[in-house]
């Protein structure tokens, strides 16, 4: 008899499953907007997977094959900890099918525990793409035994449980400390944003720490940093302990072994003995709203159509811990880096991020629009937000205003979201660079112009591949196709202009190079807006 887990975890992942809207819709352009998003997933899956080969290349040619397998538990993990942080609300809390789930005949810690496994499934892949090419590089590159195989294939289906697991926990704490106030949505996002800079820039802390050690060589410092996060986070200390005394054929791979496997099994007994009690409390504080009983109704303030449409997605946006994340973090980042900038220094900054690479003073000045671009452009609303109106959509266009009106709205938050962000890091950046003042007017108009691209082509992603019959947002925000579209080109177009801009800059007038970049900008994003409105009149 199948299990009661397994019947629910399979409906779970069925319902969402682009082989089961493939297999079964009857809707020619569903189905076809499934084959795009198996061929984008290839892709995506191949890269990360070529990534992954050639940086352990890389780390072979520099003779440290020996630290592949901690490299490869602490990337999994930190890929692990940050993408089940960022989903924790809306894939484990405050989901849409809460009162549903709830009704069937599962206790708390059932549903909790199934939702978890189904956002493990969910991202396995994206482990797996990281853990073979590592494996298949260390095999080749330190000559591996047959049994380090067998060995790294079962234990990296346990490295990124206890990762999930922590944030999950940690997850499920802020929500039940942010349930007891009265802004409980944005006590939980500013909670979940601060977990997620410390996390993002732990990197860099790690490596001031050891420069401040005086750690000289850069095989010896990169070999200790590994072999301390080891002895500091123990399951990757348990995983490359255990890949490498396989391939010595040394017992104490067993011991290791067990202790991954049997620590990530007590450690998910006790997380969801945690959360089976707590688990309807928090969701219920979650869902509910405060009111005052003493209520008053005030004057109403006027806005244009536009800008009720603009302050519509700005409640939207603070009404979710999810959507916030994805579509303010990167006008967070870009604000951190100016303030970074105008501190500590262009120039330190550059030198921390390529590893005190020999770039001459002052040829990333004209690419500094693209550098905050890079920040800001990493995700758009207008991406996300025609798809999150969902099963409501209907409401919307029983209003009295047209397509046209209701796109332009959501493209004026978008620009109302990133402009201000984009001003204020040129000016940091170009003040600390000591840049002219023509140099910085042009930096502003290119920044503007390529954030209005950036919502003109996300506008367009978002009609294109609009998705309403979503069940959880966190598949329209993180893993919806019209993101996805939008994110990956504009990302390594985004890279590839940085390059040429620089290049450029040593050939020509950089003056001449942004003015190019300013009339480039210009063009694309009349294109998109004209597409948009095309779209509208359908």
């Amino acid at each position: 008899m199948r299990s009661k887990y397994i019947v629910l975890l399979r409906t779970l992942l069925k319902s969402s499953s682009l082989w089961h809207v493939r297999k079964y819709s009857k809707d020619k352009k569903k189905r076809a907007k499934s084959v795009g998003g198996f061929i984008g997933l290839a892709m995506l899956y191949l890269m990360v997977f070529a990534y992954s080969f050639f940086g352990c290349w890389g780390f072979a040619a520099m003779e440290m094959t020996d630290v592949i397998p901690m490299m490869c538990a602490l990337t999994i993990s930190m890929i692990a900890f940050i993408f089940t942080f960022i989903k924790t609300n809306g894939y484990l809390l405050n989901f849409k099918e809460y009162d549903m789930l709830m009704a069937l005949p599962f206790t708390p810690k059932d549903v909790a525990a199934c939702k978890f496994g189904y956002m493990y499934l969910k991202t396995l892949p994206w482990y797996l793409c990281v853990s073979l090419p590592m494996m298949v590089a260390y095999g080749i590159f330190a000559g591996a035994g047959f049994l380090v195989y067998p060995v790294w294939l079962i234990l990296a289906f346990f490295v990124p449980v206890i990762p999930m697991l922590a944030a999950s926990f940690l997850g499920f704490v802020i929500a039940k400390a942010s349930s007891g106030f009265k802004k409980k949505n944005i006590v939980q996002t500013l909670l979940t944003v601060i977990i997620v800079l410390v996390a993002l820039f732990s990197r860099y802390i790690i490596e001031a720490i050891i420069r401040h050690n005086q750690v000289e060589n850069v095989v010896e410092q990169a070999r200790n940093a590994m072999t301390q996060a080891g002895r500091i986070y123990l399951p990757a200390g348990w995983f490359a302990n255990a890949v490498i005394a396989a391939g010595k054929l040394q017992l104490r791979w067993i011991s290791n072994s067990l202790l991954l496997v049997g620590g990530t099994v007590l450690l998910f007994e006790v997380v969801f003995l945690f959360v089976g009690k707590n688990y309807r409390q928090i969701n219920s504080a979650l869902k509910s709203h405060a009111a005052k009983s003493n209520y008053k109704v005030s004057g109403m303030k006027k806005r244009s159509v536009l800008n009720a449409i603009a302050f519509k997605e700005w409640r939207r946006l603070t009404a979710s811990t999810t959507y916030f994340v994805n579509g303010a973090m990167g006008e967070i980042l870009a604000a951190i880096l100016g303030v970074a900038v105008l501190i500590v220094g262009l120039d330190r900054v550059i030198a921390i991020v390529t590893q005190n690479a020999p770039i001459p003073q002052g040829i990333l000045n004209p690419a500094i629009p693209l550098i905050l671009y890079f920040c800001i452009g990493m995700m758009a609303t207008t991406a996300c937000s025609p798809s999150l109106e969902g099963k409501n959509y209907w409401i919307v266009q029983s209003l009295p205003i047209t397509k046209k009106t209701l796109y332009q709205g959501k493209m004026l938050f978008q620009m109302y979201l990133a402009v201000p962000f984009m001003v204020f890091g040129i000016i940091c950046m170009g003040i600390s660079a000591h840049v002219g003042i023509l140099e910085l007017v042009l930096y502003l108009v290119l920044g503007v112009v390529l954030c209005a691209f950036s919502t003109t082509w996300g506008c367009v992603c978002g009609i294109k591949y609009m998705r309403l019959d979503w069940d959880n947002e966190v598949e329209v925000i993180k893993q919806g196709t019209a993101v996805m579209i939008y994110l990956f080109p504009n990302m390594f177009v985004t890279m590839g202009l940085v390059v040429l801009v620089v290049w450029l800059g040593t050939v020509v007038n950089p003056t001449i190079v942004v003015l190019a970049l300013i009339a480039i900008a210009v063009i694309l994003s009349a294109l998109c807006y004209n597409r948009v409105m095309r779209f509208a009149k359908k």
